[in-house]
């Protein structure tokens, strides 16, 4: 497709996956992207660095930043496709519990 430009991809290292939590370690150069998912799994994000999201959904696109260690939580269903917005490399884990 002429001028069509693919966002790399996120590294997802799984660190654990057991009966009670899989928790993934993402790391995203600037503009790579998860692609566009949706969250199975109720889930906690703990950034490891200071975190520049550009998030796709239903809704649009928006910007977020997170800071260092700010965990927050979502229930199951998030739909949307994550970017590193910013212009330094980003990492989190993601610690979903089933």
């Amino acid at each position: 497709m002429p001028g069509y430009s693919a966002r790399p991809p996120a590294i997802p290292t799984v660190v654990l996956d057991d009966a009670v939590t899989r928790i993934t370690r993402w790391d995203f150069e600037p503009g790579a992207a998860t692609g566009h998912h949706t969250h199975g799994l109720g889930y906690v994000v703990v950034p490891l660095t200071d975190c520049h999201f550009l998030i796709e959904d239903v809704e649009g696109s928006r910007r977020v930043t997170s800071k260092a260690g700010e965990a927050y939580r979502r229930d199951a269903g998030v739909e949307h496709n994550i970017i590193n917005g910013g212009n330094q490399p980003m990492s989190f884990i993601e610690i979903e519990y089933k």
